[in-house]
């Protein structure tokens, strides 16, 4: 597994942290110092945090365990499409349903719903409505898929969360905890690290050092296999039968 030295997190602008009037003091443990008004990430922290999350997410992947990741930053939406195909863990890139985690017995209705919607157009069932009802569903279909598109092959909560910014998706987080899923992803200078399992502190505005964060949590993803589980059959051995007494004989 490849973990990037600190000159690459470096060359990224994965340091830079915010303005030290905009931070949480929670964070400080992870900071360099501040130059010119900024905080400047320790690196080697950096590097020591992203490869403790990859190892434990790759423990995971090798488990056949179920990974979340989340981010609605726009910069990032196809790199994490890209990483939940490629890896084939689900993703939300474009908004978080509230109560995605918290309040799973619903929303897995509402993906069940949004597979048979999607079933009903693929076979042209849908052409049973009127031409007024197959709009309205229409229009309920792209709305789910926006909504559910990326969460639509989950069989049930997952056991893992990552988050690319920590702040702007603070819903996921906070829900995460709720249901006591652990959270792993990118803490900037702003961001609340005990709410994560593990936080590697970096900059999460910046696409290099956010690119270079996902790419190597999914090349040591990819890297490893997942275990294949044998199902052993049961053997009932049968008891010898007695041998039949004949009366009379």
């Amino acid at each position: 597994m490849y973990i990037p030295s600190e000159q690459e997190l470096l060359a990224a602008a994965c340091h830079i942290g915010h303005k030290s009037p905009k931070w949480n003091p929670k964070m400080k443990r992870y900071l360099y110092g501040i130059e010119k008004g900024i905080h400047i990430f320790d690196l080697t922290q950096t590097r020591k945090k992203l490869e403790d999350a990859c190892n434990e997410l790759v423990e995971l992947h090798r488990q056949g365990k179920s990974i979340l990741f989340v981010s609605t930053k726009l910069f990032s939406t196809a790199a994490l499409e890209d990483l939940g195909q490629e890896t084939g863990h689900p993703t939300v890139t474009k908004k978080w349903i509230p109560g995605l985690v918290t309040n799973w017995k619903t929303i897995s209705r509402r993906i069940k719903y949004f597979i048979d919607l999607q079933r009903q157009f693929k076979t042209g069932e849908v052409e049973k409505y009127t031409k007024k009802e197959q709009l309205k569903l229409h229009k309920k279909l792209a709305q789910l898929d926006k909504a559910l598109s990326g969460v639509a092959g989950m069989a049930g909560l997952p056991d893992a969360i990552f988050v690319v910014d920590a702040v702007r998706d603070v819903i996921s987080v906070r829900e995460a905890n709720i249901a006591k899923i652990p959270v792993y992803g990118i803490c900037d200078s702003n961001a609340d690290p005990d709410l994560f399992k593990i936080a590697i502190p970096a900059n999460d505005d910046a696409s290099g050092s956010v690119m270079l964060i996902l790419n190597t949590v999914k090349q040591a993803i990819l890297e490893t296999p997942r275990e294949t589980v044998v199902k052993e059959e049961k053997v009932v051995v049968k008891a010898p039968e007695e041998p039949t007494i004949l009366v009379g004989m």
